[in-house]
């Protein structure tokens, strides 16, 4: 088997800037600390991890996605997939730590499902393989179950932004 050093490189870098990403904007500070969670709450220690092996079996798809679209379409399909995917994950963490608005983070954060969805449904049709897309599994789970957590912590500390000053 071949490798594609330069697929290779590009769905290990998109891979490695989103968990690097993901977690150099988390901030686990006093605002978040003092946030009310639901006891259901995953530890803090668990979310690298998890992040780590879900963006690797997300990157390996995207690499199969690259190497083996069959036409210049499919492989744009592959690119458009991949690259929403990543603006969409990407700005998670900074409108729910930094903008400290977990409320406009859930809101992201249904676009950011449907972008995983897409990986889970459209790729293997774009390749003709349903390997990659059992690869997103992970992902798919991950990202539901963090759209609900999202949702508990909205329902538990709302009004966010003005609203949460003015009163």
């Amino acid at each position: 088997m071949d490798i594609d050093w330069t697929a290779a490189s590009i769905a290990a870098g998109w891979a490695i800037i989103l968990g690097g990403a993901g977690g150099a904007l988390t901030d686990i500070g006093p605002w978040y600390r003092a946030l009310r969670k639901p006891p259901w709450q995953p530890p803090d220690w668990l979310f690298g991890p998890a992040w780590t092996i879900i963006l690797g079996c997300a990157g390996w798809s995207f690499y199969i996605g690259l190497t083996e679209a069959p036409t210049a379409e499919a492989q744009m399909g592959v690119w458009t997939l991949f690259i929403a995917n990543f603006v969409l994950h990407f700005a998670w963490s900074p409108l729910f730590f930094k903008f400290k608005r977990p409320d406009w983070a859930l809101a992201e954060n249904v676009f950011l499902w449907l972008t995983v969805t897409g990986l889970l449904v459209v790729l293997p049709r774009l390749v003709g393989d349903s390997f990659p897309g059992w690869l997103n599994v992970p992902y798919f789970i991950w990202v539901t179950f963090a759209c609900v957590l999202n949702w508990k912590i909205v329902q538990l500390n709302r009004p966010f932004g003005a609203a949460a000053t003015v009163q």
